[in-house]
């Protein structure tokens, strides 16, 4: 089965020209379209989880908006996230 393959004409800056250039020429890939088309792989999938967790917030707030049971006060909240990030930072030794 045959690829169509569209080519197209796109600017880069020269830092990352020099980039795709160096990944070409240290074997890392076989041609600039190689890099670019994996960086769109990458870019793709990011966007896809983006996606993904924006629906999962959106359905998170529509439950909580339908939920009826009491909430926990902020102060409540803030004291345990306070609590937990400085045990957190005593195991780690950081000040």
């Amino acid at each position: 089965m045959a690829v169509s393959i569209e080519k197209i004409s796109i600017a880069l800056p020269p830092e990352m020209v020099a980039q795709v250039r160096q990944a070409v020429e240290t074997g890392e890939y076989a041609s600039s379209s190689e890099v670019v088309r994996d960086a769109l792989r990458d870019w793709t999938y990011k966007r896809h989880l983006q996606q993904q967790g924006i629906a999962e917030l959106r359905q998170l707030w529509l439950e909580a908006r339908n939920n009826d049971a009491p909430g926990v006060p902020a102060e409540d909240v803030l004291d345990r996230l306070e609590r937990k990030y400085q045990a957190i930072a005593d195991a780690t030794g950081a000040r």
